[in-house]
């Protein structure tokens, strides 16, 4: 818990650790900002802290425009008890609030309305929808200062159902028209393409995350190379094409125009499959404990940015190399996938309904056993008809309904519950690779050996798989240089 204590220090050390766990409200000037700001300190009397931008916003303060909060990491609470509010605030932010309701978010937490409001309350000092509201507000404000998009279009893009609701209630929190804040945009005639910076909770490296996704990039859909994964995607009926490049303290997030309507998921898609959000320090300070894991600080989970997809490929992965996996993975989009008349990238990987649509033996004919073929199937169908749920945020739901698929086992369960729902604690012990790491065989002693560093075991993980790839390179030096 961040004490008012903590939070003068971290504020007057500037501790960028601590950036977009609190915010800091100025009394003499109405703004709230970041403790990274480099605006003059605040006295101490003229300081009030805020667990989150929605509550300080709730508190009648408006954002910095120095430090601009809406690009701060995002909330990331590194104990059991406010595990629960970081699921929702994760859902919230990829907009499912505005998609589901109250009703169907709470479902998808599978808890009740007034749990979860009590949830956010507690952690984070506003409702659902006072959060879902700040959120709309700040990706408003973002786009209106980092593109060129019309203001009707980032209206709808942010998540507002009318552009009159949006210019009172940005006038109204911000003592600013829209207007305003787009003149203090530089000017651009580029207008195909967004361009976004995510910024990383502490030091950052994401040359693991390029390594994951050039290893598994599926020729047509997607290229990575040269610190840049590119592919064509598809994002709630959007299509468009999207990249992501390494920067100093975070990612550069380009998109085509086409995917502004989409962009609160694809953001939040991208923050957690690269785990931009993440306390790294404190994680380390537990893995550290474990004389069994290899080093390897910093190492964030490194996940799939489409559930689907993470998905169906773990299941194409079961018992097989990742050479054959992906060739499948290829295979399957290839058949079932639809093509696009452009250059680059220029496929986009199967829907939920093609797949589930799909003859399980046309599956298997891709060189796959037919049971697995009518897991894939099954998997989409489930997807498809809305029983099973694949979000970052829904973590306990998504598992309960991706081991009612048939087909599905333990080990795929907690693989797509680590690299789809970015579940912390995620660990699959019957991942052979993970116990040639460990030195052991049995999932039961394996499970024993990692239970003590719960609830970061996928982290440990992320260590263990480290360290058995550098490993084969080592025995295999024709290989070296070559994607793990």
């Amino acid at each position: 818990m961040i004490t008012d204590a903590i939070a003068h220090s971290a504020l007057e050390a500037r501790d960028a650790r601590f950036d977009g766990c609190f915010f800091t409200g100025v009394t003499s000037t109405g703004v709230y900002c970041r403790c990274v700001c480099p605006a003059r300190l605040p006295k101490p009397a003229n300081r009030r802290f805020f667990p989150s931008s929605a509550a300080a916003e709730k508190a009648g303060f408006r954002p910095c425009l120095l430090c601009r909060p809406e690009r701060a990491p995002g909330h990331a609470p590194i104990d059991r008890r406010h595990r629960l509010a970081s699921e929702a605030l994760r859902l919230i932010e990829a907009g499912m609030l505005e998609e589901r309701g109250m009703a169907g978010l709470s479902a998808v937490l599978g808890i009740t309305d007034r749990h979860l409001r009590r949830a956010t309350l507690a952690a984070f000092g506003a409702s659902p929808i006072e959060l879902a509201q700040t959120h709309r507000l700040l990706t408003a404000k973002r786009l209106l200062r980092e593109t060129q998009l019309p203001i009707t279009d980032i209206a709808f893009a942010a998540g507002f159902g009318s552009l009159r609701r949006f210019n009172a209630l940005f006038l109204q929190r911000y003592r600013l028209a829209p207007s305003k804040v787009r003149q203090r945009a530089p000017r651009s005639t580029h207008l195909a393409v967004l361009t976004l910076e995510l910024q990383a909770r502490g030091a950052f490296d994401a040359a693991p995350w390029l390594s994951f996704a050039a290893a598994r990039a599926l020729p047509g859909m997607e290229h990575c190379a040269d610190g840049r994964y590119e592919r064509l995607w598809r994002v709630g009926g959007q299509i468009g094409r999207m990249a992501i490049s390494a920067q100093a303290h975070g990612v550069r997030l380009e998109l085509e125009d086409s995917l502004a309507p989409a962009i609160r998921p694809i953001v939040a898609a991208v923050r957690g499959a690269l785990d931009l959000d993440c306390d790294m320090q404190v994680i380390d300070a537990v893995l550290d404990g474990a004389v069994f894991l290899p080093r390897g600080r910093g190492l964030r989970i490194a996940g799939g940015l489409d559930p689907l997809e993470t998905a169906v490929r773990a299941v194409l992965g079961q018992q097989v190399t990742l050479a054959f996996g992906r060739r499948l993975a290829h295979l399957l989009l290839e058949r079932f996938g639809d093509g696009q008349e452009r250059e680059g990238p220029n496929r986009l990987f199967p829907t939920p309904a093609q797949l589930a649509s799909a003859d399980p033996q046309d599956i298997a004919r891709l060189g796959m056993p037919l049971k697995r073929a009518e897991t894939v199937q099954k998997l989409a169908a489930a997807l498809a008809e809305g029983r099973l749920i694949l979000a970052r945020g829904g973590v306990q739901a998504g598992r309960d309904a991706l081991a009612r698929v048939p087909g599905i086992g333990p080990w795929t369960v907690e693989y797509v519950a680590l690299r789809a729902l970015s579940d912390p604690d995620a660990f699959p012990a019957g991942d052979s690779a993970l116990a040639a790491a460990l030195g052991i065989k049995g999932q039961a002693e394996t499970q024993a050996k990692m239970a003590s560093l719960s609830p970061w075991r996928g982290y440990g993980a992320m260590r263990l798989w480290h360290q058995h790839a550098q490993e084969k390179l080592m025995r295999s030096p024709m290989q070296k240089g070559q994607p793990c």
